[in-house]
């Protein structure tokens, strides 16, 4: 299975009617956050392939259509879930965990077919009390919300978990130290405990190219998909 992952930047690369020449044999699209809602749907307009997308702490003009209530700060306004009618081709993956049942890889493991199992996390650390940023403790109590279907998969298919996208990082894994992208301590107990094969977030703007884009953590790879950056599931083994 291969995946496309997306976050924080419109690459042109991307963003391009003949970008299926490219990348021609696409199967999955991750869009970790920082993005404007038009560019999601030109992929999945393009691409036609199943896409999920979280929110970052930017490009949030449509948070309110996916959260029951959401306040939009500098506006004064208080937006209700389903005032509008609203729908992308995108799913969106806001702290949910979902198993989809149209994508199969196989376990190497098992040897056998198995359906992908995936879930997400919104938002970024609380810098300034705006929309969709969070405490450790209030991202870890939205996290736990998660465990029973894990535990369910966990049961059924003999694995927690084989993709994390989220916007921001763990502590000390591709962060930063200023307040906006210091990364969830959160997060490293969740790829700890529950050993996603991935966990794919942005935030973290890739300016230098000596800087880490993928990197094994515990038993998770971590990846940056800042810009663009492709992915495979199961992992081959020369990665």
């Amino acid at each position: 299975m291969k995946i496309l992952c997306v976050s924080d930047f419109v690459d042109p690369l991307i963003y391009n009617p003949r970008v299926k020449e490219v990348f021609p044999d696409i199967d999955l699209i991750l869009c970790a956050g920082d993005l404007p809602m038009d560019y999601i749907d030109f992929i999945v307009t393009v691409f036609n392939k199943p896409t999920y997308f979280i929110f970052g702490n930017h490009n949030l003009k449509e948070y309110h259509y996916y959260h029951k209530s959401a306040k939009f700060e500098s506006q004064r306004i208080n937006y209700q879930y389903g005032e509008i009618s609203h729908g992308h081709g995108a799913n969106y993956l806001g702290f949910k965990s979902e198993v989809n049942h149209q994508l199969y890889f196989t376990d190497p493991k098992t040897g056998k077919k198995t359906p992908l199992l995936i879930a997400g996390a919104s938002g970024s650390n609380k810098y300034n009390n705006g929309l969709n940023q969070f405490t450790d403790f209030q991202m870890k109590i939205k996290l736990l919300k998660l465990v029973p279907k894990l535990l369910i998969n966990k049961l059924k298919y003999g694995r927690y978990l084989d993709i994390f996208l989220t916007h921001a990082t763990p502590r000390h894994i591709h962060d930063k130290e200023d307040p906006c992208h210091v990364g969830f301590p959160c997060f490293n107990w969740f790829i700890k405990k529950f050993e996603p094969t991935y966990m794919v977030h942005g935030h973290i703007h890739l300016y230098d190219l000596r800087e880490e884009r993928i990197g094994l953590y515990d038993n998770t790879t971590v990846v940056n998909a800042y810009a663009h950056c492709i992915i495979e599931l199961p992992i081959k083994n020369n990665n």
